[in-house]
């Protein structure tokens, strides 16, 4: 990503301009530290991962592996010992959930003291996320602590959350480290990372350049993509849940709404996603949707990362609808079938306004925004639009767990970079 950095110098701009194979870093003004899985009744739950280490003497890296912990990590003093005299054998062992949960707590795993609370970064209705460091890798992580009420306990979107991230695995999925429960307080420990993107607009004057624009989407679809491929909706996408790091990597957070579609139910709630970003079927009510709800989502953020300002930022559910018709023009049967038996759509009564060319808005890739969900062009799709391919074909045959950054020049810092 071309960063900027005020200090830049011109020859520095024009080198960048001459390249078009790096992220570019606009001017500005959480690797895995373990899991905490829950506890689980089928001890006899093998682990498919066995360290041979026979006539061996157990290394720091055999315990990482056996436990799939991270190659930083600082194991607690005596540790090591205590398996050395144990003996190797007990490597040669299929690993029980609930022996390996013991094993992650001796190490500090769903220990409060394990982790040092730096600053506080936000505040909500049930949790605070504070920056915080791990004693156990000295890495920043992002804690997130979840209140718990006497009599409700957690809430059912910290479940949600926990449930679905202990499974999601992408180098474009945020990483859930830890999970630490007492009688007071969920605390879930995420991977760092420095701002989410309407800060990184903010910071940027709203104004970001038109290669980290096209770089910051294909990620956010490639890890849309992974949920949906897994039959996960995250139901919820805003630029304050896309969060970034310092080397332009993009990641998708907060899945509390989530849901996972392979979950037998024939409705959905249409309670779900910011009003600015929700799409017109469930504005007007609709239970019924599957991955498509996410697209709508994608194409307003492209737009509000190309021009700054958000593209339906209405303040009532019929504002955003008026919004919405005066760019898509107000729909009919031929353009929406079976609008007219909407009750919502007929009481509100909407005027009758023409739909403008969305190439004017928002440029070429425009195939998400339709009235109806299945005529929505899905995220593995949007891969392969045109609008990427001067990214080359590699991007196309990375590893869920390998970031397109690595594929790329390394950011620089420069915010006053426009062009490339």
């Amino acid at each position: 990503i071309i960063s900027s950095s005020s200090s830049s110098s011109s020859s520095e701009v024009a080198s960048l301009r001459g390249s078009s194979g790096k992220i570019v870093h606009e001017d500005v003004k959480m690797s895995s530290d373990g899991e905490s899985d829950p506890a689980s009744s089928l001890d006899n739950v093998q682990s498919p991962v066995r360290v041979r280490l026979r006539n061996k003497k157990i290394s720091t890296e055999d315990i990482n592996k056996r436990l799939s912990l991270p190659a930083d990590i600082r194991l607690p003093d005596g540790y090591l010992e205590k398996f050395n005299l144990i003996g190797p054998a007990l490597f040669e062992q299929p690993i029980s959930r609930r022996l390996r949960r013991v094993s992650l707590s001796e190490i500090g795993f769903g220990k409060l003291e394990t982790y040092i609370k730096l600053d506080k970064l936000g505040e909500g209705t049930y949790a605070t996320v504070y920056k915080g460091r791990s004693k156990l890798t000295e890495n920043l992580v992002a804690l997130k602590e979840i209140r718990l009420e006497h009599e409700e306990g957690a809430p059912c979107t910290a479940i949600r959350e926990v449930s679905l991230l202990k499974d999601l695995k992408h180098a474009n999925i945020v990483t859930l480290h830890d999970i630490i429960h007492t009688k007071k307080s969920l605390t879930l420990v995420f991977e760092y990372l420095d701002k989410d993107l309407k800060q990184y607009l903010d910071d940027c004057g709203n104004v970001i350049n038109i290669h980290n624009v096209k770089l910051f989407l294909f990620q956010l679809l490639r890890g849309l993509s992974y949920c949906h491929r897994r039959k996960v909706l995250h139901r919820d996408l805003k630029p304050q849940n896309l969060l970034i790091n310092e080397r332009g990597e993009l990641k998708l957070a907060d899945f509390g709404l989530a849901r996972a579609k392979s979950i037998p139910t024939k409705t959905y709630s249409n309670e779900v996603v910011t009003l600015w970003y929700r799409p017109p079927d469930i504005l007007l009510g609709s239970t019924n949707y599957s991955t498509h709800i996410d697209m709508w989502g994608v194409g307003c953020i492209f737009y509000e990362m190309t021009t700054g300002r958000p593209l339906f930022p209405g303040s009532t559910v019929e504002e955003e609808l008026h919004f919405i018709f005066k760019l898509l023009g107000t729909p009919t049967e031929q353009s929406w079938s079976g609008i007219s038996c909407n009750d919502e759509f007929v009481a509100h009564n909407y005027p009758l306004y023409r739909a403008e060319r969305l190439s004017n808005h928002t440029p070429r890739y425009t195939t998400v925004l339709h009235f109806e969900g299945k005529k929505r062009i899905s995220a593995a799709e949007s891969m392969n639009h045109p609008y990427f391919s001067n990214l080359g074909n590699r991007v196309m045959a990375l590893l869920d767990s390998k970031f397109l950054i690595q594929l790329l020049t390394p950011i620089l810092n420069l915010c006053d970079v426009v062009t490339v």
